[in-house]
């Protein structure tokens, strides 16, 4: 997709953050293990019955880099925009991948997801993340 003269949407900014993480992978060679689970947008229902089939499962994250750093095991990110708002499913497969030792966050723009990716990828063994875990970062401002 050319962002050029794309309206601003989720798909956008996540697509900003993999075009940043591969444009970065020089400096956080684990970026190349960052990838999009595709969980949601609109399928036909024979679709949709073979992906469930398949495994897919509802509320599981848009974004997972699954590196260790600092004390987590991996990190998982949301992505939203505008008026998005994560679903129940979401919030519960967030709640149980932080209990679980992950990092995860709700990000509502490119450079937020971009920001939170940064700060991960510098994690010294052991250290915590400054953002509280399964923060949501919209307008710059954790919500």
């Amino acid at each position: 997709m050319n962002l050029k003269y794309a309206l601003r949407s989720e798909d956008t900014e996540q697509i900003a953050v993999i075009q940043w993480a591969q444009y970065s992978i020089a400096r956080f060679p684990e970026l190349k293990w960052l990838h999009h689970i595709p969980n949601g947008g609109s399928r036909n229902k024979a679709e949709a019955a073979k992906l469930k089939q398949m495994g897919v499962k509802a509320g599981v994250s848009d974004l997972c880099l699954p590196y260790p750093h600092g004390k987590y095991h991996g990190l998982y990110i949301e992505m939203k925009y505008g008026a998005g708002r994560k679903q129940d499913s979401q919030k519960i497969f967030l709640k149980d991948m932080a209990e679980a030792g992950h990092f995860v966050c709700t990000c509502y723009s490119a450079e937020e997801a971009v920001w939170v990716l940064e700060e991960y990828l510098k994690l010294q063994a052991g250290a915590e993340m400054a953002l509280k875990n399964n923060s949501t970062l919209k307008d710059g401002n954790v919500v």
